[in-house]
């Protein structure tokens, strides 16, 4: 008993400091713990991140899939890439390729 009755006086003294001492202790693991307010803020800073690269992902998606679609159906589409892409040519057509180097020096567009 005597140790408990030497206890109380101090615990009424300080109670007020212990208090706000466990108070403080709460803010602070409320802001920096692991599920605090930081980690909240990372969180969803990368939500947004995963939900942009979603976003363009299926855009690019939809882009594939438009292309795809022409492929199948859109002979004009195929015979570009035949030409552009492979160097094929129509019967009696004469291709002329001209280097890149060369192309940059004859082109008007490009100023020196």
């Amino acid at each position: 008993m005597a140790a408990k009755e030497k206890i109380q006086p101090i615990l009424k003294q300080h109670a007020r400091a212990l208090l706000g001492l466990l108070v403080l202790v709460l803010i602070v693991h409320d802001v920096f713990g692991t599920h605090g307010f930081l980690a909240m803020r990372r969180t969803q800073s990368e939500i947004r991140k995963v939900e942009a690269a979603l976003d363009q992902l299926n855009k690019e998606n939809l882009d594939l899939e438009r292309e795809v679609k022409e492929l199948k159906t859109d002979p004009y589409k195929i015979e570009g890439i035949a030409r552009n892409e492979m160097g094929l040519a129509r019967p009696g057509e004469v291709i002329i390729k001209i280097p890149q180097s060369q192309q940059l020096l004859h082109d008007p567009t490009v100023k020196p």
